[in-house]
């Protein structure tokens, strides 16, 4: 079995490397990575300057396995936003050991003498997080660039949304001779010229003022109105509930209406992605305006018919639907034609569509039907005196896979 040696070296001067981490270098007799990474190891073993998931199966493939010893070097910490994730469990047939390095986070964190611990971490080097969302949220943010995501391009994108006067802190060149450290407020950064390879630390003192409610559920007229429906506070809170997304989840929502619950599932799932579907063209103007409103970055509007426009977006995990548009039966069978055990939440309103419902799932044994009917009741000041309007019930109708068991209709 073929030992490799997966090595954290750090931002990259050898300084910074630990002892255990040196070590694992010197014992080996093949080392792979970034050329910039090897090129200071390179005397003494064979080198292949790549970091390419196949070109490592082959190397690990063609080493000697008695007298070899193969050394896979990866920046900043193997646990941190690291190749080692994409290489895990990927080389059969080797012992794999793994040896942490200084992370990009710590190292920038000592140089601005702040503590790193309380910071909101996320990555926009090959990722697409909610950086917005993460600065309207917390106080510090940290966060890797790249692509097109260079930090100008992201201090733009923070102006736009109203956070121009935020403090950015960026990081370019780390640990080497032309290392550089910037500060300035986003919109400053905005007009400068950086690495797309950089690091951003982002201060909000004003962090939280607009997310203090910290479950869903969030009032009605804090939302852009007119004349598309609107799912209401009280469903949409029961709704989202059934539904449970998870942070990282791609989520559709079809028929977005006025778009309460696009706005509420995209904010439940900042690293994930929320894709709201609508036909009518006042909703999707209104569409638009609420995910300005709620700074919603993780939110794409797609116009059009959801069971012909689905292929547009990635596979779903979650799906709520809050209006077909009478094409209840072709909706749910191409969604589960793409993820069988998606978890699916309907709101219903007519008797007619909740039979269609439970017609369609009579004949999906494999999925358990939860079914709840919600009344609700506002009061209207009338003089001296509070009468209770009554609001159309809603039902809601959940939908989830159980393994073959019956579902009861």
């Amino acid at each position: 079995m073929l030992k490799v040696n997966v090595i954290g070296i750090g931002p990259g001067n050898p300084d910074l490397l630990t002892a255990a981490a040196r070590k694992a270098i010197e014992e080996c007799t093949i080392l792979a990575g970034d050329k910039r990474m090897i090129c200071q190891f390179e005397e003494g073993r064979k080198i292949y300057p790549t970091i390419k998931l196949a070109d490592l199966m082959e190397i690990a493939g063609s080493a000697d396995h008695e007298k070899d010893i193969l050394g896979i070097l990866v920046s900043g910490d193997v646990g941190f936003f690291s190749l080692a994730r994409t290489i895990a469990g990927k080389l059969p047939q080797c012992d794999v050991k793994r040896y942490c390095g200084i992370s990009s986070l710590v190292y920038f964190a000592s140089r601005l003498e702040m503590s790193w611990d309380d910071a909101k971490i996320i990555s926009m080097h090959g990722r697409s997080q909610n950086l917005v969302s993460a600065v309207l949220r917390h106080q510090k943010v940290f966060s890797l660039t790249g692509g097109d995501n260079s930090p100008q391009s992201l201090c733009g994108m923070l102006c736009r949304q109203g956070l121009g006067d935020v403090t950015v802190h960026v990081g370019s060149d780390l640990s080497y001779p032309e290392e550089q450290i910037v500060s300035g407020s986003a919109a400053e950064i905005a007009k400068g010229h950086f690495p797309s390879l950089s690091v951003m630390m982002i201060l909000n003192e004003k962090a939280g003022s607009a997310f203090r409610q910290s479950v869903h559920g969030l009032d009605d007229s804090l939302f852009v109105r007119g004349s598309a429906p609107m799912t209401k506070q009280e469903i949409r809170a029961v709704s989202i509930s059934k539904l449970q997304p998870r942070p990282d989840d791609i989520i559709y929502d079809i028929g977005a209406g006025t778009g309460s619950c696009s706005v509420e599932l995209a904010l439940q799932a900042p690293q994930g992605r929320l894709y709201a579907f609508e036909m009518k063209q006042d909703a999707l103007e209104l569409l638009r305006l609420n995910k300005e409103r709620f700074h919603c970055e993780n939110m794409e509007i797609i116009a059009g018919e959801a069971s012909e426009k689905m292929e547009c977006a990635p596979v779903p995990d979650c799906v709520f639907i809050g209006g077909s548009s009478g094409n209840m039966e072709k909706m749910l069978d191409k969604l589960y034609s793409r993820n069988p055990e998606c978890r699916i939440v309907i709101n219903v309103i007519a008797l007619e569509t909740l039979c269609a419902v439970v017609e369609y799932y009579k004949e999906k044994q494999e999925y358990t039907l939860d079914v709840v009917n919600i009344a609700s009741s506002y009061n209207k000041k009338l003089g001296r005196y509070n009468l209770m309007m009554a609001q159309n019930p809603i039902y809601i109708i959940t939908a989830t896979k159980n393994d073959g068991k019956s579902n009861g209709f």
